[in-house]
């Protein structure tokens, strides 16, 4: 390595220009090679080093975000759930909603794909710069109830007001006591018209006042979800069972072809 060589990379490594040190003799090479003007070569390493940041930047946000897995919209089989139409998930992934304060709401019996929509809806969100968190209904409420008790709920609300777009899972798989429906009320007006919400649900809306207990609470939760949101209801099998039938574990329900 030539003096100059190790000033340059010194030189980098004080700008935390990490990504261009670790591959400036390449992109020297590749000037020489491709005869880069000055303007040329010092657009391409600024392009290197915005892409690497952007990557850590977007790496960074996924991991705050606590999201149980990640799964691509790439992923989702929408040919096994017909009823889910990919226009409206494109849609989504263009972050209109979020930029309009809109909610997402996601029905669907247990294991019709749900989360993995909501995760890959989220994924879209962070690609573009937004900050994102994911939580269960019953990890949410069990947060909020003891900082209730410990004179903190002010901080926790914070906690889940200030991400651009919060996910809240599995809504109804458990019940909600009244103080676990008025700490999400809290939550749900604080976000009203600030902040998106994805919410999922393996029950109907007409069934929300046995969620959590009150039917004045749930219809006031509803209200402010629903007046500015998309549904998504999917009627499909769950992904799951299909691949209990496929290696056997269950046989095909009458009149379905057996899975090869």
């Amino acid at each position: 390595m030539t003096p100059q060589m190790e000033r340059l990379e010194e030189h980098l490594g004080r700008l935390k220009l990490y990504r261009v040190r670790e591959r400036l003799s390449g992109l020297l090479e590749e000037a020489g090679k491709q005869e880069f003007s000055y303007s040329d070569f010092l657009d391409r390493i600024l392009e290197e080093e915005v892409q690497a940041k952007q990557e850590k930047n977007i790496s960074l946000r996924t991991v705050m975000a606590r999201f149980p897995y990640q799964k691509s919209l790439e992923m989702f089989d929408f040919k096994f759930q017909p009823s889910v139409d990919p226009k409206q998930i494109r849609e989504l992934c263009t972050c209109r909603y979020i930029e309009n304060g809109e909610n997402v709401v996601i029905l669907g019996p247990p294991g019709v794909g749900k989360t993995h929509l909501a995760v890959a809806i989220s994924l879209k969100a962070i690609g573009q710069g937004y900050r994102t968190l994911f939580t269960t209904a019953a990890g949410l409420i069990t947060i909020l109830a003891k900082a209730y008790h410990e004179n903190r709920l002010e901080e926790r609300l914070k906690t889940y007001t200030v991400p651009r777009l919060l996910i809240v899972d599995e809504i109804g798989y458990l019940p909600i006591d009244r103080q676990g429906a008025n700490l999400f009320f809290q939550l749900v007006s604080r976000r009203y018209e600030r902040g998106s919400m994805i919410l999922t649900s393996n029950q109907r809306f007409g069934n929300w006042g046995e969620i959590f207990g009150d039917q004045v609470l749930a219809t006031a939760i509803l209200d402010r979800v629903l007046h500015h949101s998309v549904t998504i209801n999917i009627k499909g099998e769950s992904y799951r069972l299909k691949e209990k039938r496929k290696s056997g574990l269950l046989k095909p329900e009458k009149g379905e072809e057996e899975v090869s």
